[in-house]
């Protein structure tokens, strides 16, 4: 940990007593969906297992951080799509109590937090992720701005996946563009259970251009937060088993996703998601985030595949939400099976066309 003190605890960046700051930044960041899942945390948000995931195009969330001067020690108010959320703020105060040695100049600071997203927030669609990522691009680039900071690329996005990682685990993949992990394992040497590591450049042809389609059960919140669920694998019956399976799927989905076999990805992406439910269904006390809705348009897709030999598949993160994955080439088959099947399933249900995408934007800074 040592040398992570040293790229990333800085306390000599604290603003001279006279300097008067007034300014803003504005990132867009996307959610991701993970293909292979983290379930189970220790420590300050480091993983028990390595994680893998798509990032997302249209599913984001856009963050502001207007920032000066504050005379009474560090002060912040949060807005969420223009509307006052002090719910919110008791999360981020936990959020910004961890990250005062890392950025010690905020308690100069007053910040405005305006936040909006392109989806339901809660529903399983991994709005922590792109939130935090937000948030933590921002500040990241704050502290570059006001101290003249040079850091090159590389280096901005791994400290923000750093700080990402601090508020939400997932939000530290988000960070990268098309494909990231997070967590070590054996088979990669820069991986790291503190920050993400970008895989984009192992991607074979045949999913440079994948779909995710995210088949909406239910846009309300979970009854079970993804944080309370982490905290019942302490003492889970499967939890070594489980860790086992999450690093052993890892190895072969980093291969797979190399060579270009839809057909293994399909295995591996389907067996995480089937996996992950079945730890909270087992956990203790056991909860269902799924919903019956959920298990009728599985059934169809396994339907829909074995019929026309279509190689998409299945993935649900922590809620009851589906996401469909394929490759652009079927974008037209699919979707059409989508409205006339998993749309009629239910009159509630909708969708979301959403895609690989190359990560976050810097929107504005001034």
């Amino acid at each position: 940990m040592s040398n992570l003190n040293t790229l990333y605890h800085k306390p000599e960046l604290i603003l001279s007593g006279q300097r008067k700051v007034l300014g803003e930044v504005t990132w867009q960041s996307p959610s991701n969906i993970a293909l292979v899942k983290y379930w189970g945390k220790h420590g300050n948000q480091l993983p028990m297992n390595p994680s893998l995931s798509f990032t997302l195009n249209n599913s984001y969330t856009e963050t502001t951080v207007k920032y000066r001067n504050s005379e009474n020690g560090f002060k912040f108010s949060f807005f969420l799509e223009g509307k006052h959320k002090a719910g919110f703020e008791k999360k981020l105060n936990i959020f910004f109590d961890k990250i005062k040695e890392i950025f010690p100049f905020l308690k100069q600071l007053e910040l405005g937090i305006f936040s909006k997203n392109t989806f339901p927030h809660s529903s399983g669609i991994a709005s922590s992720a792109s939130g935090m990522s937000a948030l933590s691009l921002c500040l990241c680039s704050i502290e570059k701005k006001l101290f003249d900071l040079k850091y090159n690329e590389d280096e901005f996005l791994r400290k923000a996946s750093y700080i990402s990682r601090i508020g939400s685990g997932s939000a530290s993949r988000s960070v990268y563009g098309k494909l990231a992990s997070w967590g070590k394992s054996k088979l990669l040497q820069s991986s790291s259970d503190y920050f993400s590591s970008d895989l984009s450049t192992i991607l074979h042809p045949s999913f440079l251009n994948y779909q995710d389609s995210i088949i909406l059960i239910s846009k309300g919140e979970k009854e079970v937060s993804s944080s309370a669920g982490h905290s019942l694998m302490n003492n889970h019956p499967f939890a070594s088993a489980r860790f086992a399976q999450a690093n052993s799927n890892f190895i072969k989905i980093v291969e797979v996703l190399n060579n270009g076999n839809l057909d293994e990805f399909q295995a591996i992406v389907e067996n995480e998601a089937l996996s992950l439910h079945a730890l909270m269904m087992s956990s203790s006390p056991g909860y269902f985030l799924i919903e019956p809705d959920t298990l009728k348009a599985i059934k169809s897709i396994v339907l829909f595949r074995k019929r026309t030999k279509l190689p998409i598949c299945f993935t649900l993160d922590a809620g009851p939400n589906i996401h469909l994955l394929y490759p652009e080439s079927y974008k037209t088959q699919v979707r059409e099976f989508i409205e006339k099947e998993l749309l009629n399933l239910d009159s509630r249900i909708e969708v979301i066309y959403d895609s690989i995408g190359k990560g976050p934007i810097m929107i504005k800074e001034s």
